[in-house]
């Protein structure tokens, strides 16, 4: 029999566009191109500045000096690029089956960081934190986890950098995400709930509530404690700080060299905001080409209204963790002992916004909005049974926001999703809602 090699009829009904794009070779720093300068962050003692000598005992001089660069181009170090090139660039990818479902004029694209190794944004700084300590000499790292991404992604970090992690998850999704932390594990990470009792810190937290279902500030003092008190251990965290946004911004460089590529121009931006890490990393490079060529592209944040530290949190200096360890950060925050609900979203339950987005926010740079659960979810099945993608419960907010924009929408104004994570992990959380 002669076999058929009659190539199939091309798709008229094509279902998405994904843009190529190259790996961006330098992170880019906003504070470059901001028209006022972040506050900086003070010593937790002496209310004064932070010096590099303050940070030294739990980060590397590396990371330090680019928590307080005003340089607009860092160098991404060759192996960090090289590891970078097991997922990135990420797809750019054009939702044109999610345009029909919703009727819209609008064209939607989304940035889809969840086909990595760990399944989310979080390998982007995990990889460099984990670099810088092993270059430095750190043997051990110590962090927080809420939903486990973070962990997760950490712990391949340190897997493929050789370096031990110990991980403190947030007792409420280290009860509802078990798989979480069998991933961690599975990379050879230890993984505890907090508030756990295994730290002082912990331990008075347990004493005041035995039945607390933790917090992102409370994992971060236990965290934080057992880096202090090891020479050969230093701390990493997920979010929040300026480092870890810099290194987030090799997402929204390649989000607009895709862009670029094929003539288009965002008109939105939506990116879901817990501490701040995918919503600066997203929409950075934005805002810079805002500030510097006159584009006006909108940046919304798109927060959990269980959680919403930009919509309803005040503007001041706060400790990023519950017992104080931190250095104190001006940003949009609900207090430091604020214990959110146990929503399923728990990557987004943190009291406080990053520094530099509460700065930008601050300035008029950016937009929020506060989503409730429920629509959150609805948005994720929608977006899941238009595009085929599950996303992770953190990015159902972005994508809520982005779909009410779309079916308001008259023209067709280009509009781009940060896709963080996909949530294969997090069916559980579906399942109730469903």
């Amino acid at each position: 029999m002669t076999p058929d090699t009659t190539r199939p009829a091309p798709l008229t009904d094509p279902v998405g566009t994904v843009v190529p794009s190259a790996v961006p070779t330098h992170w880019y720093n906003l504070a470059a191109d901001l028209p006022e300068p972040c506050p900086p962050a003070l010593h937790p003692g002496t209310r004064e500045p932070l010096t590099p000598d303050d940070l030294a005992p739990l980060f590397p001089m590396a990371l330090i000096a680019q928590e307080v660069s005003t340089e607009r181009w860092v160098e991404v170090p060759q192996t960090v690029r090289e590891i970078y090139a097991l997922w990135r660039p990420s797809p750019l990818v054009r939702a044109l089956r999610l345009e029909r479902a919703l009727g819209t004029p609008a064209k939607i694209y989304y940035k889809y960081e969840g086909g990595s190794p760990a399944g989310s944004h979080k390998p982007n700084t995990a990889v460099a934190q984990a670099y810088y300590n092993a270059v430095e000499g750190i043997t051990r790292l110590t962090t927080e986890t809420g939903a486990g991404q973070w962990g997760a992604s950490l712990s391949m970090a340190c897997a493929l950098l050789g370096l031990d992690l110990e991980v403190w998850q947030v007792r409420a999704s280290y009860d509802a995400k078990p798989y979480r932390r069998m991933q961690m594990e599975t990379y050879g990470a230890t993984c505890h709930p907090s508030p756990s009792d295994l730290t002082e810190a912990g331990r008075a937290m347990l004493a005041a509530d035995p039945t607390t279902t933790g917090s992102l500030g409370m994992a971060i003092s236990e965290a934080v404690e057992v880096a202090a008190q090891d020479p050969n251990a230093h701390y990493a965290l997920g979010s929040v700080l300026n480092h870890v946004l810099l290194h987030q911004s090799v997402i929204g460089q390649e989000a607009l060299a895709q862009l670029d590529e094929i003539g288009e121009r965002a008109d939105v931006v939506f990116g879901c905001a817990g501490g701040g890490s995918n919503l600066g990393g997203l929409s950075f490079p934005f805002l810079g080409r805002n500030l510097r060529d006159g584009t006006t592209t909108r940046v919304v944040a798109c927060e959990p209204a269980a959680c919403p530290s930009m919509t309803q949190g005040e503007y001041r200096y706060d400790f990023g963790d519950v017992a104080g360890l931190t250095p104190l950060l001006k940003m949009h925050t609900l207090g430091k002992d604020f214990v959110p609900p146990p929503i399923h979203a728990g990557g987004l339950r943190y009291h406080g916004m990053a520094p530099m987005v509460s700065h930008a926010y601050a300035l008029g740079l950016m937009e929020a909005i506060a989503v409730e659960q429920d629509d959150a979810f609805a948005a994720g099945i929608e977006f899941a049974r238009a595009e085929g993608i599950i996303p992770a419960p953190e990015s159902t907010h972005a994508v809520a926001g982005a779909i009410a924009h779309a079916r308001a929408a008259t023209t067709d104004e280009t509009i781009v999703i940060g896709l963080s994570g996909n949530g294969v992990l997090d069916l559980p959380a579906y399942h109730d809602y469903v």
